[in-house]
C-alpha cells in the first residue's frame, strides 16, 4: 500500500468514519485540522484528504470499526510503515494477527505475517510484540531471517 492509496481509502470513508463517531461535520473537521469547507468538498469526492489529517483521522478514530475494516487492521501500524518504510522502530504489542493476517513463515518464538488488506507484512515476537513492518517482502524475509536466527 503507497501512501496515495491510504490517502484514498480515507478520503472515501471519511463520511463514514465521520457519521460512525457520531461527529457533525463541524466538530470532525474542527477535530482533525481542516475547514468544513474542506472537509464537505472530501466527503464529497471533489478532493483528496492531506496527508496530515489522514494521520490524523488514523491516530484519533484507530479503533473506529469502518477504518479498522478498511485498511486491515490497526491503522496507525499502516502509517507508520508507509512513513518508515525500510526502517526497524520501536517495539508495539499487537493483538498476534487473529484478524486480517496471514502467517507466512515460523521460527523460534517469531512470526512473519502479510495483512490481507494492505499487503504489508511484520514481525512479531513470541510475545507479540512488532518489531519490524515493511512493505518490501523480500526485506521482510531477509530481516526474519536475521531475528529469528539471533533470537
Amino acid at each position: 500500500m503507497t501512501k496515495e492509496e491510504i490517502i484514498q481509502i480515507i478520503s472515501n470513508k471519511l463520511r463514514l468514519i465521520r457519521t460512525e463517531a457520531g461527529y457533525t461535520q463541524d466538530k470532525m473537521a474542527n477535530v482533525i485540522g481542516l475547514s468544513k469547507k474542506t472537509l464537505v468538498q472530501i466527503e464529497k469526492g471533489r478532493a483528496a484528504a492531506s496527508w496530515t489529517a489522514v494521520i490524523a483521522v488514523c491516530a484519533l478514530f484507530r479503533d473506529n470499526e469502518t477504518l479498522t475494516s478498511s485498511v486491515g487492521g490497526e491503522p496507525l501500524e499502516i502509517i507508520e510503515t508507509i512513513a518508515r518504510e525500510g526502517m526497524d522502530f520501536r517495539k508495539e504489542k499487537t493483538l498476534g494477527g487473529k484478524v486480517w493476517w496471514k502467517e507466512i513463515r515460523k521460527n523460534e518464538g517469531y512470526v512473519l505475517q502479510q495483512n490481507l488488506f494492505s499487503k504489508h507484512y511484520r514481525i512479531l515476537d513470541s510475545d507479540d510484540f512488532r518489531v519490524y513492518s515493511s512493505f518490501d517482502e523480500d526485506d521482510s524475509h531477509s530481516r526474519f531471517d536475521e531475528i529469528s536466527s539471533n533470537g
